[in-house]
């Protein structure tokens, strides 16, 4: 299972140069069945990493613009009256496909940025008094202008904690970015970009996933900075049950990725900085990190 997760990685990363472990974050945030949030400023790869995830992947693959004057109905879908069946016949939306990308979802109102409350959380979607499944499997991706930008709507923290994951792609280093200058286009790379992993297999590693092995002694330390964040002066509110579920699954997925069938808390630490930093901000940007750092320093690994 590791050949498989590092030919995928490998290749993705010939696409989208120096970025290792954000390509492996995101890859994690898929095997546990999470969702991913980029953040960044406009033009550092957010939507080629999207596009070449689900093209490695052989996922049907569909991007939403999200702006001002976007209505849920654009992202669900709708019902028309059709002449010929003499009803309603519905048109699903963008949002039945296996991957979605959300590109710029806090350009949007909240009206719209609700939308997809029940589509990440439940898999399914309520249209007009029909609950409709999605298709499996389901996996957003979103991605965030800096909130000092212009144009933007913070999103909600019930939205933040269905986000599994948070991670920031940044500038690339000198030789990245030389790279990227004498290279290929890398949307002309990401279209011939061919199916790395079938998705029996991307089932078979998620199903694997549940079975790597959690001690007690590592889920005391997961409790333990739950209950620490929980206590930490200036935040209203610490990590959720919601988060802690997210943090043992991709916990889990990383041990996965690593070839071992058992997690460690070293797989903690590696992924505890993206599913903690967005849900610990709270309004005060940039402090998220030094509090995870904190959480980090502060909890002991042993009891």
């Amino acid at each position: 299972m590791k050949n498989l997760v590092d030919t995928v990685v490998a290749e993705l990363n010939q696409i989208l140069l120096g970025k290792d472990h954000q390509v492996r974050l995101a890859l994690c945030g898929l095997l546990a069945k999470g969702h991913l949030l980029i953040e960044d400023i406009p033009g550092m790869g957010k939507t080629t990493l999207s596009h070449a995830l689900a093209k490695a992947m052989g996922l049907s693959y569909q991007r939403i613009q999200f702006t001002n004057d976007l209505l849920p109905a654009d992202v669900l879908g709708y019902s028309m009256y059709d002449k010929q069946a003499g009803s309603l016949v519905f048109h699903p939306g963008p949002i039945f496909a296996q991957v979605v990308l959300a590109d710029e979802i806090n350009r949007a109102s909240p009206r719209t940025q609700s939308a997809l409350l029940e589509a990440m959380e439940e898999r399914q979607v309520s249209i007009e008094g029909e609950t409709r499944p999605l298709p499996h499997p389901f996996f957003v991706i979103a991605t965030q202008n800096p909130t000092e930008q212009g144009g933007t709507y913070p999103l909600p923290e019930s939205q933040l904690d269905r986000f599994l994951m948070r991670i920031r792609l940044g500038y690339p280093d000198p030789r990245a970015e030389r790279e990227l200058l004498e290279g290929e286009d890398r949307r002309v790379m990401t279209d011939r970009l061919g199916t790395l992993l079938s998705e029996a297999d991307l089932a078979t590693l998620q199903d694997a996933v549940t079975r790597v092995t959690a001690s007690p002694a590592l889920l005391d330390y997961i409790q333990r900075l739950l209950e620490q964040s929980r206590r930490m002066p200036g935040l209203l509110y610490g990590l959720s049950p919601r988060a802690g579920l997210g943090l043992l699954r991709a916990t889990k997925a990383w041990a996965l990725m690593q070839g071992r069938q058992h997690a460690l808390p070293d797989d903690i630490q590696a992924v505890f900085p993206s599913i903690a930093e967005h849900r610990l901000e709270q309004g005060e940007s940039g402090k998220s990190a030094q509090r995870v750092r904190q959480l980090l320093t502060s909890v002991s690994v042993l009891a």
